[in-house]
């Protein structure tokens, strides 16, 4: 399972406000989240996505598309990958692994 950071900036909207391009992508996300097939995230600054890699890369490309399609002619999607394969951990697991070494 690996973990991707992603960033989907849509370049030349009119406005400093992306919010709206960023709700779209999240409808996206939700859909592969129903179906089962990833796990994801909302931070102020990006999205983060859990899954198998290649649903993860098939994903991205639907998430970097989604400007286009609001009519949009330039995007730029910014992508960090962790895939560990000796062990299989989610999300959460590494954030509660930080927290119990806080309460120590």
């Amino acid at each position: 399972m690996a973990i991707v950071d992603v960033t989907v900036i849509p370049v030349g909207t009119g406005t400093p406000s992306v919010s709206s391009y960023v709700a779209d992508i999240q409808k996206i996300l939700k859909q592969y989240e129903e179906q089962g097939e990833i796990q994801y995230q909302l931070t102020p600054m990006n999205t983060l996505i859990e899954g198998e890699l290649p649903v993860l890369f098939e994903v991205i490309q639907a998430i970097h598309e989604a400007p286009f399609n609001a009519g949009i002619q330039r995007v730029a999607t910014n992508i960090r990958i962790d895939d560990r394969r000796d062990v299989k951990r989610k999300m959460q697991d590494k954030v509660n692994r930080v927290n119990e070494l806080l309460q120590q």
